[in-house]
């Protein structure tokens, strides 16, 4: 299929209709965009088009970050070995980016999503008011959701809100500020919860919604949009701290009253509840998942795509987490283990001896998110089999370290989040990962309420609830069986707290990769390392090693690069560069 670059995406006045129904023909055998919009099946699969350009969250995005090193690595012309050591530049970046880029797809469809906007008032098609508010409705979340993922990946980008079909001075173009690019986002959702409950609904009740734009996911929009607005990549002075948290506060706040709340179900086959909710259908229409917001993609592979070696039919281990990510979990008591480390090959771990923590035992009494999350040298295999057979990632053991085999491991750690134990190549009962859900909108709240104010300064969000950030964070930790952040925090011990906490809590849902760049903190991606140990008997010795140092860590890599031919052609156009800092 042709990929249309971003003149294209942006002018294109034709059309596609993603629609089973065909429609009726001028005698010239073409179709108007008036008929368009006198057919309801037409209508709906115009809208219904719109959609087809939302991206999911894959896994292997966390190979990309601190939190994983990939064994696809050692493949020639792997993804991974460009990104670790040879460095990516703007002719290869498509190539090897975990979503290629995604420019001229999310400027197709929000050019969709205007032509629909556009067209919906003088709509003809036979529809109640409602039906027709409620599509418009969706239609401009949607645009919302393709605004909130271009800024995230480019920052300025071009604010195009109409059809502005053949004619238009392209000499024109500019790109928008971020600050410029939220308010639309902000405005759009707002325009959509402007209509009626009715009209555009909290809930879906049929399986054939799955994947529709719903007043949670615009709430869950803005918030998003708001946090990220004020964060220190993207601040440039339209929004302050304190309209991030009113903006934060009220999608809290929203959704807390109508009957979203944290998952908190141990089922059979899972070790807690945060493992539990990762392998529960997030397609449920709310009877049992009241915590998740959005999902677009269906379910993982786990047992085979990043499984153990002993999986049968196991294809590669994939994400090996680091002892980085292993680190930042804290012991059960809420203290942390490793509070740094001395030197800078992150050899030498500083070890909070008030916590706890046992060098010769690990992995004995962490957070229950670590459990949840990592299959660990001594993890039971099989939950069903609690004296059964354990996972032995040391040399020479069944799933042990092997740094030159793509099925195992190359850090000394597996993924376990999203896997079920039973999954095998005759069934498989892994998970889901979600785009949006509750946890986050308690986080960005509580990233919003410490920056405006302080970390235990209670806000009233709503009606009569009152929260602080400390409460936010805390909400969370409670879910997942940990103890309290204590009170009176300093903001800059608070901050290094709640990264931490957001870390570990979205650990491998693809959060990371934006939170460092947001952050201006991608440098602490180049160090990596893993775990190596070795059983002589009774006796279990464990030593850490580095990886080589992370090239793609340098200022430009916090932004995505535009294509060298759309910035050429926007450079003869405008008289202007629109490539992205340090991309050349």
């Amino acid at each position: 299929m042709k990929i249309y670059k971003i003149l294209s995406a942006i002018v294109c006045a034709m059309f596609f209709i993603s629609c089973n129904n065909a429609l009726d023909l001028n005698n010239d055998g073409h179709t108007t965009m008036a008929d368009v919009f006198k057919d309801r099946n037409s209508v709906q699969g115009y809208l219904n088009s719109c959609y087809n350009y939302r991206n999911g969250m894959d896994l292997d995005i966390a190979g990309l970050t601190d939190e994983a090193v990939d064994s696809r690595m050692i493949n020639a012309g792997d993804r991974y070995r460009y990104w670790y050591s040879i460095g990516m530049s703007v002719d290869n970046y498509g190539s090897y980016s975990f979503d290629g880029q995604p420019w001229t797809r999310f400027f197709d469809g929000i050019r969709k999503c205007n032509v629909f906007i556009a067209n919906m008032p003088t709509s003809t098609a036979f529809a109640t008011d409602n039906e027709k508010a409620g599509w418009i409705a969706q239609a401009r979340v949607l645009r919302a959701y393709y605004y909130l993922e271009l800024f995230k990946r480019y920052g300025q980008v071009p604010l195009v809100t109409t059809d502005l079909g053949t004619n238009y001075d392209y000499s024109k173009a500019t790109k928008a500020k971020v600050g410029d690019i939220v308010k639309l986002i902000l405005s759009d959702c707002d325009a959509a919860l402007a209509t009626s409950d009715q009209a555009f609904v909290w809930s879906l009740s049929e399986d054939s919604q799955n994947g529709m734009m719903t007043r949670a996911v615009a709430y869950a929009i803005k918030s998003e949009a708001a946090l990220f607005a004020v964060s220190p990549l993207f601040n440039d002075g339209t929004l302050t701290w304190t309209e991030a948290l009113n903006v934060t506060k009220d999608a809290l706040y929203q959704c807390l009253s109508h009957d979203y709340s944290l998952w908190n179900i141990v089922s059979p086959n899972a070790p807690n509840a945060y493992a539990s909710y990762f392998l529960a259908s997030p397609y449920d229409k709310r009877k049992t998942d009241k915590e998740s917001i959005y999902a677009v993609n269906g379910q993982l592979s786990v047992w085979s795509w990043f499984g153990l070696p002993t999986n049968d039919g196991v294809s590669e281990s994939g994400i090996c987490p680091s002892q980085e990510l292993i680190d930042a979990y804290e012991m059960a008591n809420g203290q942390q283990a490793i509070t740094g480390y001395k030197d800078a090959q992150h050899l030498q771990p500083v070890i909070n001896v008030g916590s706890g923590y046992d060098a010769a035992d690990p992995y004995a009494n962490r957070d229950p998110r670590f459990y949840a999350s990592i299959y660990y040298n001594g993890a039971l295999r099989y939950l069903d089999q609690p004296t059964g057979v354990k996972v032995q990632t040391y040399e020479g053991g069944t799933e042990g370290i092997n740094r030159t085999d793509i099925k195992y491991t190359h850090t000394g750690y597996y993924l376990r989040k999203f896997n079920d134990f039973r999954s095998s190549k005759y069934a498989n009962y892994d998970g889901y990962n979600r785009l949006f859900r509750l946890a986050e909108l308690y986080m960005n709240f509580a990233e919003a309420a410490y920056n405006a104010g302080n970390p235990d300064t209670k806000v009233t969000i709503g009606g009569s609830m009152t929260m602080s950030a400390r409460d936010a964070v805390n909400a969370i930790r409670t879910r997942a069986g940990m103890p309290d952040l204590p009170s009176g925090l300093s903001k800059a011990d608070f901050e290094a707290r709640y990264r931490n906490e957001r870390r570990i809590e979205f650990a491998f849902e693809g959060k990371r990769f934006f939170d460092v760049r947001r952050w201006k903190t991608l440098d602490i991606f180049k160090v990596i390392t893993g775990m190596d140990i070795t059983v002589n008997g009774s006796v279990t010795t464990y030593n850490r090693f580095k990886f080589d140092d992370r090239v793609t860590t340098s200022d430009k890599y916090l932004l995505y690069p535009i294509e060298r031919s759309e910035v050429t052609k926007m450079l003869t156009l405008t008289g202007q560069n629109w490539q992205n800092p340090g991309w050349e």
